[in-house]
């Protein structure tokens, strides 16, 4: 049986596979990875052209005085790590010698980590009673309900911005004990497989179902995506809210019960319910179930910090 020899492709064909073997490369990170490596590569590349260097391919000892740049002008370790991903990463795609494998990059690093220290400056977590305060200063208009359901949803599943956002009708399933969401796909599920977590009924004041059920009616919104921007005359857009609108959301209404708004942010509510949950006992695995963190060890810090003062060893010494 004579084999079957595949014709060439034409210069059309090839320029096609080009950009879709590109495509699905680009695909190996997720979108919030490639826009934030993006924006450190800009940087970076605006560093170099002020300081004379290149940025493509650079110079191992142009990426350490960047570096101690970046370190005086008060840039966390944290954020100097992903920069020096971005810069790998960029060098990578080009097929260029990567200069932060350099042993001069890694100890201008170390350097800085030990001078500055490692410590994430974290949000505060909105816990319960501040999700509550918060609720109860949404005003009765459409804009109101939209807030009111996304601040109680965005609790109560301990969603990520990104998460909240990509929410469709398609994703929810009222069922007589809450609501069923379908998380097609996040943080911790890159690929896609999908996640199912339950919202359970709430208070009559603070019930998440019902506050997105109200949401969903008053809005119109039968498919699509659930949370949207709402104009004027309470015209409600088609297109799904921006992951920093739910920040917005959370910090303006933290700043409406008196807090101070900087401190918070749309990891707030996340923060917020795994706080509340391991102050009222619930185990990390049940924690997970919701949270759906991948490491325990990043939970345990959560009910850690929510039990430093129960049964404590030195309790009724003093």
């Amino acid at each position: 049986m004579t084999a079957l020899i595949p014709a060439k492709n034409t210069d059309l064909e090839r320029r096609e596979l080009a950009e879709a073997a590109q495509h699905y490369i680009d695909q190996s990170l997720s979108f919030a990875t490639r826009k934030a490596y993006a924006s450190d590569f800009k940087i970076f590349k605006t560093w170099c052209v002020a300081n004379a260097q290149t940025a493509l391919p650079a110079k191992p000892e142009s990426v350490v005085l960047f570096l101690a740049s970046q370190a005086q002008a008060g840039v966390a370790a944290s954020t100097l790590n992903r920069r020096l991903a971005a810069i790998k990463c960029a060098h990578e795609a080009q097929g260029h010698a990567t200069p932060t494998a350099h042993k001069g990059v890694t100890a201008a690093l170390k350097g800085i980590r030990r001078a500055k220290g490692i410590a994430p400056i974290k949000k505060k977590a909105a816990t319960a009673d501040i999700v509550k305060e918060m609720v109860r200063h949404c005003p009765p208009t459409l804009t109101g309900k939209r807030d009111r359901a996304l601040l109680l949803l965005g609790f109560a599943g301990a969603f990520r911005r990104a998460e909240l956002v990509a929410l469709t009708v398609a994703d929810l399933a009222f069922v007589v004990d809450g609501l069923r969401v379908t998380i097609r796909q996040s943080k911790t599920d890159q690929e896609g497989a999908g996640q199912v977590i339950a919202i359970p009924h709430g208070s009559l004041l603070f019930c998440p179902v019902t506050a997105l059920t109200n949401w969903l009616a008053v809005a119109g919104v039968r498919e699509g995506a659930v949370f949207r921007a709402v104009g004027k005359g309470s015209r409600v857009g088609g297109a799904a809210l921006s992951d920093k609108s739910v920040a917005n959301v959370v910090k303006r209404y933290a700043g409406a019960v008196g807090l101070n708004a900087a401190d918070f942010a749309a990891h707030s509510l996340r923060a917020g319910f795994v706080t509340s949950a391991a102050e009222a006992g619930a185990s990390i695995f049940k924690l997970a179930e919701v949270s759906r963190h991948r490491s325990t060890d990043v939970l345990a810090g959560y009910v850690r910090s929510a039990n430093l003062f129960k049964d404590h060893a030195g309790a009724d010494l003093l």
